[in-house]
């Protein structure tokens, strides 16, 4: 039986080190920012995607080194207007709208660099219903990994949502002030299509992706949970963590706390490296929830990114980071729920040691590598 389990494990191993991407950040989606700014004299529609997306979308990166200078998107210039055009849509009244580009250029935004759509479209009056329609990467591999980040301004007040997945249609009807729309009048369609994109269920999905696809937390959370504790221990590591991300993201995305972003990355990746090392060399774990507490507090700065990228107004920042926040802690909740039985179990066998030192060196491996790439990029 443990014959066939030692080569069960050092499969598992092997089919983790070829999945888990060798150049993950926390935050491994694909991310796009919509502003649509409806005025009495024009509506202005700005987007922004990061340029990795633009490369897996159209190409460009002639050098290959994930990112587009000037010169490269001068060359795609005419593919990438296409693809953009084709897949964003603003229709008003049903009828689809020909907006002018104003600017096509490069900027950088956090630790992104995106490439930015400034489109100009004519003034809508009172009693006309505006939609997005957002195609881009609507089908194929990145399809799940895609969000549009979308701010409309509109007599004043600014509404917010997160068209990713299915979910890619957002609509309101012009009425003479934007609490009227909030208050319920706008169209059956509209309601229909906000429904699904109010703030809970946008930015309660956008926390849970987010730790699914951050996968540097999600070792480092495999990582302190695999070495043999207690389920007193357990309770603490993992309450400890809880604690401690959720006080620096919040702090962060208010803007008390501000470290560089690379320097983050980097500290998360050392927090995975000094893990697994205290697994294999440590007789016994003890004050885990210490270190874990410690480390908790700058990942917490990891998973702020996102929210911070959004500029989300003051009014709806409260409301979005509980989601968020839930949706993370729902997610690493499952994670634990369904691992620590699993673990229990294993520990019965009499190579589980082994076992343990096994996975926290390939935990170590990818961490290191982790860590060499965000410190020298």
């Amino acid at each position: 039986m443990e014959k066939l389990l030692d080569r069960k494990f050092i499969l598992s191993i092997f089919i983790l080190l070829i999945l888990i991407p060798k150049t993950t950040y926390a935050h491994a989606l694909s991310a796009a920012f919509t502003n649509i700014n409806l005025s009495s004299n024009q509506t202005e529609l700005v987007y922004s995607i990061d340029s990795l997306s633009v490369i897996e979308g159209v190409g460009g990166d002639k050098n290959e080194d994930g990112i587009l200078s000037e010169m490269e998107l001068e060359g795609i210039n005419h593919r990438l207007e296409e693809w953009v055009e084709d897949s964003l849509v603003l229709e008003v009244d049903d009828q689809e709208q020909t907006g002018e580009l104003d600017s096509l250029e490069l900027e950088q935004k956090a630790d992104k660099q995106m490439v930015t759509f400034h489109l100009i479209y004519p003034a809508y009056n009172v009693g006309k219903t505006v939609k997005l329609l957002d195609g881009i990467f609507y089908e194929g591999q990145n399809s799940s990994s895609y969000n549009n980040f979308l701010a409309v301004s509109y007599e004043g007040q600014v509404s917010e949502a997160v068209l990713n997945g299915k979910n890619r249609e957002w609509a309101m009807l012009l009425t003479e002030t934007q609490q009227q729309q909030q208050d319920g009048q706008i169209s059956q369609d509209a309601q229909e299509e906000n429904k699904s994109n109010s703030s809970w269920t946008s930015f309660l999905s956008l926390g849970m992706e987010h730790i699914l696809t951050g996968y540097d937390h999600l070792l480092f959370l495999f990582a302190l949970l695999i070495r043999k504790q207690t389920m007193k221990q357990y309770l603490f590591t993992i309450t400890a963590f809880t604690i401690a991300h959720s006080i620096t993201l919040t702090l962060s995305v208010l803007g008390i706390v501000e470290l560089p972003s690379k320097l983050v990355e980097s500290i998360i990746a050392l927090s995975i490296c000094y893990v697994a090392i205290e697994n294999i060399f440590r007789k016994e774990i003890k004050f885990r929830w210490l270190i874990t507490f410690l480390f908790g507090l700058i990942h917490g700065l990891g998973f702020a990114s996102i929210l911070k990228e959004m500029n989300l107004p003051k009014s709806d920042l409260a409301l979005a980071l509980f989601n968020f926040n839930i949706g993370i802690e729902l997610i690493q909740l499952i994670i634990v729920l369904l691992l620590v039985p699993v673990l229990f179990r294993l520990l019965k066998f009499t190579k589980y040691r082994t076992y343990v030192n096994i996975g926290s060196s390939a935990i170590f491996l990818l961490g290191a590598i982790w860590l060499f790439q965000r410190v020298f990029s």
